[in-house]
């Protein structure tokens, strides 16, 4: 499709209707770009807070205006038009031309693609029964809440952040609820086992049954809705309303269509700056894989948090200031206001754990090792540690016999 083939020109074409997209837009006005700017999504709703999903929004104490990232009047007095219910749905990088779900074309003058993750979906005997649900955006948290109104028993399948999240929020609303997973303790696989019978505690004391170790083996229904939940060492258990949480895949389809090179962790590959492989196209969020300047090796992470300073630092290099991204990850996680937790990393291989404060009292940190360097950091009721984690992952510095000192609480963390 050729230039004049388009019906329409935009300066900065913002592809993903989600964080990522609305902090590129808000930062492209707050340094003063003057030029047209659009954000193409395919929800209904404007950016939103995603978190919200499992928490806040679904256990009913925030509104779904209370969700976006800004109010719908902000979008007209900032001269950002949003595009809802819209997809791209084919990408020209030669000609720089969009193709719409609407049928519109656009021409653009620089891009950003932050098209998100779509989750991973179960194959198993009884996975079409009605009552399985999956959470992603809003109107999911929606259904969920809808189908375990009259629920007797909610089965979550899998341990990490949706199963346990979900778990607190149903259970804060008086259901009752069970997580079935492959991993011995919630929350392990991302902060290991000391952290993870923290949670477990937490989650059991407050009436959440816990499964470990267990596979999915199969659904059983009646008159065509889920009914049990059966693993495969032969146990089985009563839902009335089963959610899915196994983790979600980089939405690569248009970026792959499009010809952009994909890197060997699944996302869209991207120098220091964001920048894909052509000049003037920036990927963000969760189909960014780009070069740590921190971490010294390309890396893609999969929250909210990262696809929220990824769009900031697509605005600035839109606007030629030329500079890494070099925001160390942070994201948190609350399961109702029975306990939250904080971390900033990654830690992509962890050989050492040291803790310090308490975790039988609920306030402690955990800082992850690998190779004497500071990988990451989680804290539960400690935050300020968490800036003295944050300066050591920006220095790289090598701990060696220092690192007994993070747990020690008479040491002074500064100093190291």
């Amino acid at each position: 499709m050729s230039d004049a083939a388009a019906d329409r020109e935009v300066d900065f074409l913002l592809i993903g209707g989600g964080l990522a997209a609305g902090n590129c837009a808000r930062w492209l006005r707050e340094e003063d770009a003057d030029g047209s700017i659009v954000i193409v999504g395919r929800e209904p709703d404007p950016p939103y807070n995603r978190p919200s999903c499992s928490k806040g929004y679904m256990q009913g104490k925030e509104s779904r205006e209370e969700t976006y990232f800004r109010p719908l009047e902000w979008y007209e007095e900032q001269r950002v038009e949003l595009l809802t219910r819209t997809s791209v749905v084919k990408l020209d990088l030669e000609s720089r031309v969009a193709s719409l779900s609407s049928k519109q074309s656009v021409h653009f003058g620089q891009a950003l693609l932050a098209t998100g993750a779509n989750v991973r979906r179960l194959r198993v005997d009884g996975c079409d029964l009605e009552g399985i649900n999956y959470l992603r955006v809003l109107a999911n948290a929606d259904a969920i809440v809808a189908d375990a109104e009259d629920a007797d028993h909610v089965v979550l399948i899998g341990g990490s952040y949706i199963g346990s999240e979900v778990a607190a929020s149903l259970t804060s609303r008086g259901k009752s609820c069970s997580i079935v997973m492959m991993e011995s303790l919630p929350l392990s696989l991302t902060f290991g086992e000391q952290a993870g019978r923290y949670f477990g505690r937490v989650l059991s004391e407050h009436g959440v049954e816990l499964h470990g170790g267990e596979e999915l083996d199969h659904f059983e229904g009646e008159d065509g809705r889920v009914r049990a939940v059966v693993t495969k060492s032969g146990k089985r258990l009563d839902a009335d309303v089963v959610v899915v949480g196994i983790g979600v895949a980089p939405d690569v389809t248009l970026a792959r269509t499009a010809g952009l090179e994909l890197g060997e962790r699944g996302g869209v590959k991207c120098d220091s700056r964001l920048q894909t492989g052509t000049p003037g196209v920036f990927a963000a969020g969760d189909i960014c894989e780009y070069d740590s300047v921190i971490h010294g090796r390309p890396i893609r992470i999969e929250h909210w948090d990262v696809a929220f300073n990824h769009g900031k630092t697509a605005a600035l290099n839109m606007l030629g200031r030329d500079v890494a991204h070099d925001v160390v990850p942070y994201f948190f996680s609350d399961l109702a206001d029975w306990t939250s937790l904080e971390y900033v990393g990654p830690a992509l291989s962890v050989d050492e754990e040291v803790v310090r404060g308490s975790l039988d009292d609920g306030e402690f940190s955990i800082w992850y090792l690998h190779e004497g360097r500071l990988a990451g950091a989680l804290s539960v009721g400690r935050s300020d540690d968490l800036e003295h984690a944050r300066r050591l992952i920006e220095s790289g510095a090598t701990l060696g016999e220092r690192a007994a000192a993070l747990g020690d609480l008479s040491s002074d963390l500064g100093e190291l």
